[in-house]
């Protein structure tokens, strides 16, 4: 038993669907709605609307990840040593209130603006409500609860960009807009009523010194395997519409997203229990094998079925590997500094989605699509390699071997 914020009494044996886990989980999925709809729609609003160009378009999107990726460690650190039920609602508010001024938005310099600090919010609000996610799960089947909480991101990675589009052709920027405000909204009003854990005392919590104030260090060599896959994935989310259309399936690339996604929700229930029960490697390693051949796939597909089954094992793939880094960063950490292992894979993750979508729209601007997505593929096969060597081989030494070298890992 754990004494929480408020008088609020954590219970470590607790079952992993109590009301505060799903107002956490559902504050997630209205945040990353918002977050998607915004992501596929600003663009053409960019276009049509300010008369922007490509790199109008390119700035909006940059602007916003180099907000988030700064407040991502500052966050962290943050949870570990404030009120982290003012932080959420703090990152919470700023969100909504953020949202709510877009139909304002007749400059593009305004928007530039409003997108920095809508970053500032969403990076301090999903670091926040991983972080607090986290404490409301049992120990027992940390694996599962977080495989569970990333699902409602990769479900609103689905709805948003389907329901943003739908809206952008049949109405007006209002609506699309009024839309976006209603969810930031949900997302508030569910993080005021969420009970949040204070598992430790603060006063227990050691100073550290330096950069070990923003950066958990043993999260460091998991969440690097992290960004590896993510600056794969960034290929996806970035440029799959457009290769879609050039290899003449655009019609189909809602479609790619749905399968991707569905594969996901249907292997995310046992992925997470497999991580609880026989540990991460046989789900990372087939993980990587997965990913990799999707996007080989992806690379040479010609028709719907091909590309579509690559969506899928991508969704597979993708959905072992993710919950899996996350988990382990997490557990790397001592409980006083989980909110900073969180901080740190986010920002490792967000910042390896930038650096590769970028370098891959280049490889992709002096080659193809097709060269773009196979280059891809194999620089996650290379994340199988950063596992094992940071952390897989570490696993296989004695404890009496595998706790000096990480030190001496860590003082470098």
């Amino acid at each position: 038993m754990h004494q929480g914020s408020g008088g609020f009494t954590v219970n470590t044996n607790q079952k992993l669907w109590n009301r505060n886990f799903v107002a956490v989980c559902f504050s997630s999925f209205f945040l990353f709605m918002t977050f998607y709809i915004l992501a596929v729609t600003l663009p053409i609003f960019v276009t049509d609307t300010l008369h922007g160009g490509q790199q109008q378009i390119g700035l909006v999107m940059t602007v916003f990840i180099i907000s988030t990726v700064i407040l991502r460690p500052l966050t962290g650190k943050w949870m570990d040593e404030w009120n982290r039920k003012k932080i959420i609602l703090f990152s919470l508010a700023l969100f909504m209130i953020c949202t709510a001024l877009y139909p304002l938005v007749h400059q593009y310099t305004f928007l530039l603006g409003l997108r920095f600090l809508h970053g500032i919010g969403f990076g301090m609000a999903t670091t926040a409500a991983g972080a607090v996610a986290i404490e409301l799960v049992p120990d027992r089947r940390k694996g599962e609860g977080i495989g569970y909480f990333s699902l409602f991101m990769s479900l609103a990675m689905v709805v948003g960009p389907f329901l943003g589009l739908t809206i952008m052709q049949t109405h007006n920027n209002n609506l699309l807009f009024g839309v976006c405000i209603v969810f930031a909204l949900l997302a508030f009003l569910l993080g005021v009523t969420i009970r949040i854990p204070q598992t430790i005392s603060r006063v227990a919590v050691k100073s550290e010194s330096g950069w070990r104030k923003f950066i958990e260090p043993r999260a460091l060599p998991i969440s690097l395997a992290g960004s590896v896959l993510a600056f794969s994935y960034g290929a996806i989310t970035t440029f799959l519409s457009v290769y879609a259309k050039t290899i003449g399936l655009d019609s189909y690339a809602s479609y790619f997203f749905m399968v991707f996604a569905l594969m996901i929700v249907i292997s995310r229930p046992f992925t997470g229990k497999w991580f609880d029960r026989s540990g991460p490697h046989l789900l990372v390693y087939p993980g990587v094998i997965l990913f990799t051949l999707g996007m080989i796939t992806l690379s040479i597909a010609a028709s719907p079925i091909l590309f579509l089954v690559a969506g899928g094992m991508l969704g597979l793939g993708f959905g072992a590997m993710l919950p899996s880094f996350q988990t382990i960063a997490i557990q790397a950490a001592p409980t006083h500094r989980r909110g900073l292992a969180t901080g740190t894979y986010f920002l490792l993750f967000d910042s390896g989605y930038g650096i590769g979508s970028y370098v891959l729209g280049a490889v992709a601007s002096r080659t193809n699509y097709h060269t773009m997505y196979f280059i891809a593929g194999m620089v996650v096969a290379c994340s199988a390699i950063l596992y094992y060597g940071l952390y897989h081989r570490k696993q296989l030494l004695p404890s009496s071997q595998a706790q000096p070298q990480l030190n001496n890992n860590l003082n470098k």
